[in-house]
């Protein structure tokens, strides 16, 4: 017996980890079409989350119960009793026939956001500038740790009794800006002062793995630690609670660095911004590799039942029952049977 399959622009990659062949977790398949999963690479410098996809015997498997009516998942219909093909699997072969009048194209795709991630960088509402932490007697000297240089801050970093001036007066955007100033400075050597800071903080918080790469260090690292250790010393004079999250961190900001969205999500009456979808894209940040786009294939497939007449007629009549006119080939496009026979 033999089935044609004609198909049209059959989308040839994934946007979901896991597999078909096995039950769907509690919470659904892992996402992976954002753009930060899609930029992510593995330890071979592959991008992982990239995944392609081919037509397999599992995908012909699909195919078959889908046009005798069986809808269930793959995997659910190979543990019932009833499974038709059953018996069948080991004597069907298939041939995959791309269409050379319809090469394979490489399209940009824009897909919606389905697990409802951020703007790293944006926030929604009204800036809370009067917030408590803004205008606290300490506040100044609270945020005045990020006016000042590598030396001071060294010295703050080292000197328990070091007093933090700053006649400055600060504010969220002000604040954000200053972080990221300071997140674009490039990484520092360790000399003695710095080296003795960060042992110091390394000391103060122990469970915080500093990122120290040919004996340099990032100097956001330090101005992050350095804000916690400013509100541990603030808190001896101060009631700092409303400086603090209810876990006792700083809002957005960690002791090695900070995220923008967290921060103004505080600060701001909104809530975080939503991005709708994006781009199915990798483009690498360096040359020597073309762009990754989503590939729509077009083609026949070909697929031989070697069965007895009697099975042959039998799944014939069970395809026509079915009325089955058109449906995904493997994942979007448009398939139907173009011919079948006995």
């Amino acid at each position: 017996m033999r089935i044609t399959i004609k198909y049209e622009a059959s989308w040839r990659n994934s946007f979901l980890g896991g597999s078909n062949n096995e039950p769907v977790p509690k919470n659904g398949r892992e996402f992976l079409g954002s753009m930060t999963a899609l930029g992510k690479k593995d330890a071979q410098g592959e991008y992982a989350n990239f995944l392609k996809r081919e037509i397999t015997k599992d995908t012909v498997m699909g195919v078959l119960n889908r046009l005798i009516g069986d809808q269930r998942k793959l995997y659910q219909s190979r543990q019932s009793a009833d499974y038709f093909f059953a018996e069948l699997e080991p004597h069907i072969t298939f041939n995959d026939r791309q269409d050379r009048t319809k090469p394979i194209n490489s399209e940009m795709v824009y897909i919606r956001n389905m697990t409802g991630n951020t703007d790293q960088n944006a926030f929604t509402g009204m800036i809370k500038a009067n917030d408590p932490v803004f205008s606290e007697s300490y506040a100044n000297a609270f945020w005045g740790v990020l006016s000042l240089d590598i030396d001071q801050l060294c010295q703050f970093v080292n000197q328990a009794d070091y007093q933090v001036d700053s006649v400055g007066q600060f504010d969220p955007i002000s604040v954000l800006q200053q972080l990221e100033h300071l997140n674009g400075l490039k990484a520092i050597d360790l000399t003695d002062t710095v080296q003795l800071a960060v042992e110091l903080l390394q000391k103060t918080y122990p469970d915080v793995g500093y990122k120290i790469t040919n004996g340099k260090i990032k100097p956001i690292e330090l101005y992050c630690s350095a804000l916690y250790l400013q509100i541990g010393r603030l808190s001896q004079h101060h009631n700092v609670s409303k400086a603090l999250t209810k876990s006792g961190g700083i809002s957005g900001i960690s002791k090695r660095g900070f995220t923008p969205k967290d921060f103004m999500n505080t600060y701001t009456t909104g809530n975080k911004k939503p991005i709708w979808g994006n781009p199915y894209m990798v483009k690498p940040k360096f040359g020597g590799q073309d762009t990754l786009l989503l590939t729509k294939a077009n083609g026949t497939l070909d697929i031989q039942l070697d069965v007895s007449d009697e099975k042959a007629r039998l799944l014939e009549s069970m395809i026509e029952n079915a009325g089955v006119s058109s449906f995904y080939m493997g994942k979007k496009g448009l398939a139907y049977v173009d011919n079948l026979r006995v």
